[in-house]
């Protein structure tokens, strides 16, 4: 029987991975600090735990996907506190890699063993099991944990000593970051342009200039709507800090991605903050004086 897994952090991708990984048969404990994720995963046939300890007293495996560095800290010092044995974390968030250095030397010091994970891939990629772990630390804990990367993702890559996965998701998402504003700057042109966006989408898209970005926040920018949050802006403004100041500690230029911050930060100020970060269409279809049908309002 396949082994129980803890999930921690039920937002926009845990929820998804935890569904994941109750369809691929895993037994899945679940905890986050709202109850209609908790509800969510008991419906969709894991079980809902009342807390973090709970969840690492009941299983062998867990994995933490959190939203920032106090969260992560608040829920290390938890699973510390019960002192479970033999307990692999797998830590699945995009954080500085000194909050997960910090993290890791707390959780050995408590007997349990912490994976530098993160994975690479949208909310919607997350629901599709289109996700890749970028996996570093312990390698005979990572080898047991390669199950259930296979329940919720795509592809796993073992990279390495702790931390090395984190690098590598700071510069796949440096690339993430460029192409999505790329995407939107050349949607508006074609608007602009008077091209059909749903055309400009399955002909660009088929084409040398396409991306996976465009396939993934292409149909939101083509349809003018970003409700459908697969990585809220307010969040992704967490990630983009964290990018620049890992290239900044090197002393290495990132001049590309430094354009593309100004975006990021005028959709926040444009109301878009819960919205996909493909929203950055909206902003440059407005200097670019784009009237479009206004974009349906998120269920706040």
């Amino acid at each position: 029987m396949p082994v129980t897994v803890g999930m921690i952090g039920l937002g926009i991708m845990g929820s998804a991975m935890a569904a994941n990984l109750v369809k691929a048969g895993f037994p899945v404990v679940g905890y986050d600090l709202l109850a209609a994720p908790r509800r969510r995963l008991a419906a969709q046939g894991g079980v809902a735990a009342r807390s973090n300890p709970e969840v690492a007293r009941r299983v062998r495996i867990a994995v933490t996907v959190l939203p920032s560095s106090e969260a992560l800290e608040s829920v290390v010092e938890e699973i510390a506190g019960v002192e479970p044995q033999e307990l692999i974390v797998i830590e699945a968030s995009t954080l500085p890699l000194a909050v997960k250095e910090s993290a890791r030397a707390r959780l050995h010091r408590a007997g349990v063993t912490m994976l530098d994970c993160p994975i690479s891939g949208t909310g919607a990629q997350a629901r599709n099991k289109d996700l890749t772990v970028y996996g570093s630390g312990v390698r005979p804990a990572y080898v047991a944990c390669v199950p259930v990367f296979e329940g919720f993702a795509r592809a796993h890559y073992y990279l390495g000593e702790f931390g090395i996965g984190s690098k590598m998701k700071y510069v796949a998402n440096l690339l993430v970051a460029i192409h999505n504003v790329a995407a939107a700057e050349a949607m508006v042109l074609a608007i602009k342009a008077g091209l059909d966006p749903a055309l400009v989408l399955k002909v660009v898209g088929d084409g040398a200039g396409s991306s996976r970005m465009f396939h993934v926040r292409g149909p939101m920018m083509a349809t003018n709507d970003y409700s459908d949050a697969s990585m809220k802006v307010e969040v992704w403004q967490k990630d983009m800090d964290i990018i620049g100041e890992f290239a900044t500690k090197l002393d290495c230029p990132t001049p590309l991605f430094a354009a593309s911050a100004p975006f990021y930060t005028a959709a926040m100020a444009a109301g878009y903050a819960k919205d996909d970060t493909a929203s950055v269409c909206a902003v440059l279809g407005e200097m670019a004086g784009v009237r479009r049908a206004a974009r349906r309002k998120r269920g706040r």
